[in-house]
């Protein structure tokens, strides 16, 4: 008894709280029976124990419940595993009880032995109603509380499972992280866990609704081939769409998810990652695309993850799939990175060692921060020398990759379509192709269509037309990069006049109809008008700017559309009326600038115009106010809108005004409308194939209007009154001095001008519907021709992707913006770079850099790049030409690719992709997917590409698929849009081979 009171004394004293230690509970008034019994020393004392007996401290004998609140040295004593099984072997303990074994817990700041273990409810979310109660320590796992759950619920070994925490307020939320304890979860006693296991469809049961399907009755009878599975557009996501297929069908990544293989693999707390939520969101999206069960998956809550983690794509802006691609791969890299605790390493330079040394050493510094099923599929090593123009100081060092960004070789020259109008009236437009330099000037447009038409450059005048009007009139010496490729562009032959070129004025004409109805919301009784027909410019001399002497100028320069009434037709002017006159005297209508229904086909609607000898490029910034006109024969300035019926003093007989010679100055544009292109190539009626349009929507056509309209206060014209009432001949337009926009009007020049001269002069031609109905031929005026350039088709320039590759490893200046600090000359450098390729991973993206961005230009480069399906041989690009044979071969194979159509602002994603278990090949365009074939992957489109290197290939499980629909399918892949898309619609692949213009914007 004196041995047994010195042990447990012992024990009791000396031992300490070690955090996961076990210890145990005691009846308090048993262990002081105990304690007198062994001081008495007598082992028949009336004090003798007996057995260990809790019995008081539980709430009843059948479920041994501890009592609430029972207090330690007063209910209870504590003792150390060892002394209670000293205890139990000298006493043993009273039949059927429970030893009451408890954990030593680690709380903040404090070790203390958790009497009271947590007790929560379990129960599956396919049976809410089957509750079980089960006690855990707080030190517990969270995964011990799923493995005690999947025994007591027989859930089937290898399921996927989940656990939501819910409160007593019923909010529930993820318990993401299975290797946290129970106190870090701030899980507590009264809580329900739920456990949910992955639908066979890779669904989870709480967020099935997400599944697109394309009816109830499919839920659950569809079965398709793993992988093939299309991605719903949630607006302007194809760039998402794209490069989630991308890597959905890159196998070893796949494989890894299907395998489950990254949930013990998620770093939850890595500060550069995003606690696992990027990881598990993409592995759902996985799982769901390889289930087989799906048409098309909607990516809402991937979708929504990235924008929480990445701002910049927050919302549904298009955006580049290559740079959603490197976020995507960094996230994943450090969400399922192996190492915890990044330790701090001092990266060294090469100080003249071998490479192999300088290298390996660089790939171990790598994996000791950097460990991921990312880094052994996709990271590779190049090596970076710099060398410092100064002092020739020669910095090596090896950095990892994750993709090759390579640049394109970029062509110095353009391809150019323009229309040409000749100063013969009766000379359709003649649509050309012309090569300009990339960054010339409008003067070398001139210059090479001067050799295609033999007129002299200084004869020409180059504009922009949008809407019927002129957007801009170009200069010689502007920049050909601000024409873009969409633009309208005409250039116009003015003529040469006898006068000083003081004495002659470049006048902008536009043609109008006026409406049927009043405009009284205008401040009055004023007619609206629509622009229509395409703007003319002429060379005028400015004496010759009288009504007369421009309405038969007119009159002559659109002779081939305008036809001239014969003798038999009587024009007489009706008498005026008080009507006339108010609608005379109405000033500063605003005419509608939107086609009229009458308003011609398509034509080219823009145009850049440079300027020859003429000084066309000032925009009306017309505050010129012409004086009214005096003369009876002459009409009113008229508001915004036509005249009401102009008379004309004179016959409509054509005299030669002296500027006649300039009639032709600018043929009328019979090319364009604003829909793209003039209606008929010399009387076909087919529209050219690849007009370019401007972009019409509103705020576009805003821009373009505050660029070009300067801003012209109305000239509140003071209306003359007509001093007699004669009935005259009636002509078959007026003539009304506008603004740049061919809106509001202005006054009348001085001297019985017709304009003014202080600005850029424009007027308009107003037609009444019914005379333009009669002598104006819309169908004729829509002709244009075109010229042999024109069917000679266009060539894309094509380089081999090797050619990039060696453009990738060539030596180049560091820009100013980025220079190199020289630890020699303790200063920055503009060194020299050369990159050379060291280790090549498993799986090798590369990047195509079609977009060009350089200070004073912006492009997306069209170059169709020959890359191999096959044995892409990178052997003559490793810096290590010598390979033992534990290294990896250098061949890789296509898998997959994504695709770009449009320009710089906007496009449309696509993806060509190889299936890993069946070889075949398929177009994936959001969430339509088609059959594709080996000859329609390579595009000018190709934008990122996926290689896997050959000893990695796994040969596919699966016979390929009978394809033989696949020519009537590829048929509707060629003119794939979007199902569910965005503005973002484009061509697909076959498409693509020809140059195509998107305006999605």
């Amino acid at each position: 008894m004196e041995t047994q009171r010195r042990e447990i004394e012992s024990l009791l004293r000396e031992c300490e709280l070690r955090a996961g230690e076990s210890w145990y509970v005691v009846d308090r008034r048993w262990f002081d029976q105990w304690k007198e019994f062994v001081e008495t020393g007598d082992q028949n004392s009336t004090s003798f124990p007996g057995q260990i007996d809790n019995a008081e401290l539980f709430e009843d004998l059948d479920s041994y419940h501890l009592k609430d609140r029972l207090v330690e040295d007063e209910d209870f004593v504590l003792v150390p595993a060892e002394a209670w099984h000293k205890l139990l072997a000298w006493y043993g303990i009273a039949d059927d009880q429970p030893p009451l074994e408890r954990k030593v817990v680690d709380l903040p700041s404090t070790l203390k032995v958790e009497v009271y273990p947590i007790e929560i409810f379990l129960c599956l979310h396919s049976n809410m109603e089957n509750v079980i109660t089960a006690k855990f320590s707080r030190t517990d796992s969270i995964h011990s509380i799923q493995r005690a759950m999947c025994q007591a619920f027989s859930v089937p070994p290898g399921s996927e499972c989940r656990l939501w925490m819910k409160s007593s307020d019923s909010s529930c939320e993820r318990l993401r992280n299975v290797h946290m304890s129970v106190l870090d979860a701030c899980l507590s006693s009264g809580m329900t866990v739920i456990m949910e296991t992955r639908n066979a469809d890779g669904t989870w049961p709480s967020s099935r609704p997400q599944i697109m399907r394309n009816s109830v009755e499919e839920q659950d009878s569809y079965r398709g081939q793993p992988g093939v599975c299309g991605l719903t557009n949630l607006g302007n996501t194809c760039f998402m769409n794209s490069a989630l297929q991308c890597l959905s069908n890159t196998p070893p990544l796949t494989e890894y998810f299907l395998q489950n293989s990254y949930v013990d693999e998620l770093n939850f707390t890595n500060p550069l990652g995003m606690k696992g939520e990027i990881a598990e969101a993409y592995a759902d999206v996985i799982k769901q695309m390889w289930s087989g069960r799906h048409y098309s998956v909607v990516p809402r809550v991937f979708k929504t993850k990235v924008g929480h983690f990445a701002s910049q794509f927050l919302g549904y802006q298009q955006h580049d799939s290559q740079e959603l691609l490197s976020f995507l791969l960094d996230g994943l890299h450090e969400d399922l990175n192996r190492v915890k605790n990044k330790e701090y390493i001092e990266l060294r330079d090469a100080d003249g060692r071998q490479d192999q040394e300088v290298a390996e050493e660089a790939w171990r510094n790598h994996l000791r921060r950097n460990d991921s099923v990312i880094v052994d599929t996709f990271h590779g090593l190049f090596k970076s020398t710099l060398v410092c123009p100064e002092c020739h100081k020669v910095s090596v060092t090896f950095d990892p990759f994750c993709y090759l960004s390579v640049p394109l070789p970029v062509s110095k020259e353009r391809v150019m379509e323009v229309f040409f109008v000749s100063l013969d009236p009766y000379a359709k437009p003649v649509q050309h192709r012309v090569v300009v330099p990339k960054a010339g000037k409008v003067s070398d447009l001139c210059s090479a269509l001067s050799e295609m038409t033999s007129v002299p450059p200084t004869q020409m005048v180059v504009a922009d037309v949008f809407n019927h009007r002129f957007y801009k009139i170009y200069n010689m010496g502007e920049s050909l990069s601000a024409i873009l490729d969409r633009d309208d562009i005409f250039v116009y032959e003015l003529s040469v006049l006898e006068e000083q070129p003081e004495e002659q004025v470049l006048l902008a004409l536009y043609l109008r109809e006026r409406s049927h109805y009043r405009d009284y919301g205008s401040g009055g009784g004023s007619y609206g008008t629509s622009l229509f027909g395409h703007p003319l410019l002429l060379n005028v001399p400015r004496s010759s700017c009288s009504q007369e002497a421009l309405y038969n100028l007119f009159l002559q320069r659109l002779a081939r559309y305008v036809r001239l009434p014969d003798p038999s037709e009587e024009l007489e002017e009706e008498e005026e009326d008080d009507e006339e006159e108010l609608y005379k005297t109405q000033t500063n209508g605003i005419s509608d600038d939107d086609e009229q229904e009458e308003v011609e086909p398509a034509g080219p609607s823009q145009t850049d115009y440079s300027c020859g000898d003429a000084t066309p490029n000032r925009k009306s910034d017309g505050n010129t106010t012409t004086e009214p006109q005096a003369e009876e024969n002459h009409t009113q300035p008229l508001p915004d809108h036509g005249d009401h019926g102009e008379n004309s003093n004179g016959s409509l007989s054509q005299t030669e005004p002296s500027c006649s010679g300039d009639a032709n100055s600018a043929d009328d544009i019979d090319p364009s409308e604003q829909s793209g292109g003039p209606a008929e190539a010399d009387g076909s009626s087919e529209p050219p194939a690849e007009q370019p349009h401007k972009p019409t929507e509103e705020e576009n056509e805003e821009d373009k209007q505050e660029e070009a309209c300067s801003p012209s206060p109305p000239a509140n014209e003071h209306p003359a009154k007509r001093r007699a009432c004669h009935v005259r001949r009636k002509r078959l337009f007026s003539i009304q001095a506008v603004n740049s926009n061919g809106t509001t009007e202005r006054g009348m020049g001085e001297g019985g001008s017709a304009v003014s001269f202080s600005s850029q002069p424009y007027v308009a031609i107003d037609w009444e519907p019914d005379m333009k109905k009669r002598f104006y031929n819309e169908n004729e005026a829509e002709k244009y021709v075109k010229d042999p350039s024109m069917e000679v088709p266009q060539q894309h320039m094509t380089v081999q992707l090797q050619q990039c590759i060696e453009l990738f490893t060539t030596v180049e200046t560091l820009e100013e913006e980025n220079p190199w600090y020289c630890p020699v000359c303790k200063k920055h450098q503009l060194a020299t770079k050369k990159l050379d390729l060291w280790s090549l991973p498993e799986v090798l993206i590369i990047h195509l850099k079609r977009f060009s961005y350089t200070k004073f230009t912006r492009e997306k480069l069209d170059s169709i790049v020959e890359f191999p399906l096959r044995d892409l041989d990178f052997s003559g690009f490793l810096l290590r030409k010598t390979l033992s044979s534990e290294e990896p071969p250098s061949r890789y194979d296509l898998i997959a690719v994504s695709n770009h159509y449009g320009g710089l602002r906007d496009g449309h994603y696509t993806t060509y992709a190889k299936n890993k278990d069946n070889g075949q090949w398929y177009y994936f365009d959001d969430s339509k997917v088609t059959y594709a074939t080996e000859d329609q992957i390579v595009t000018s489109a190709a934008y990122v590409l996926f290689y896997q290197r050959q000893d990695k290939i796994r040969k596919p499980t699966l016979p390929a698929p009978n394809t033989g629909p696949a020519s009537s399918t590829q048929t509707s892949n060629d003119t794939a849009s979007c199902k569910d898309d965005e503005d973002d619609a484009g061509p697909s692949a076959a498409a693509s081979a020809s140059s195509i213009t998107m305006e999605t914007e």
